[in-house]
């Protein structure tokens, strides 16, 4: 399992990724990793999750960049003290890469910010046995 954590503007943004077996296809080359993330609000302000932005490289460097709005469909309001946790997946064709991205936010008064994702592996198990 591959862990990442970053907090930007008292937003703090941890992550645990790991390989699933059973969404993947090595003879294909299809490898599909799974990600939770827990977005904590640990600011004094209330904000709110607009859009993403991940940026996705595999091992041999083809880099994909997928942007859009909100997560899993939705686009949650963070309360002092509130937190919003999701799971998500990413498929690849190679045993492994990283992701790392952004999130933006706004506040009640419309001010627009981005929220870091530290970087995080993406990787199978066996790989590095």
């Amino acid at each position: 399992m591959s862990n990442s954590e970053a907090v930007t503007r008292g937003v703090r943004v941890r992550v645990q990724a790991h390989f699933s077996a059973g969404h993947s296809d090595p003879k294909k080359r299809e490898w599909f990793f799974l990600y939770t993330i827990k977005i904590v609000n640990e600011g004094g302000e209330t904000v709110q999750l607009l859009n993403r932005h991940w940026i996705i490289t595999d091992a041999n460097g083809h880099v994909e960049e997928v942007q859009g709005p909100g997560v899993v469909g939705k686009q949650p309001v963070l309360h002092p003290g509130e937190n919003f946790e999701y799971t998500s997946g990413c498929p690849l064709k190679t045993p492994f890469g990283s992701m790392h991205g952004s999130y933006e936010m706004t506040t009640p008064g419309g001010e627009r910010f981005d929220v870091m994702i530290a970087p995080f592996a993406l990787r199978e198990n066996e790989a590095f046995n």
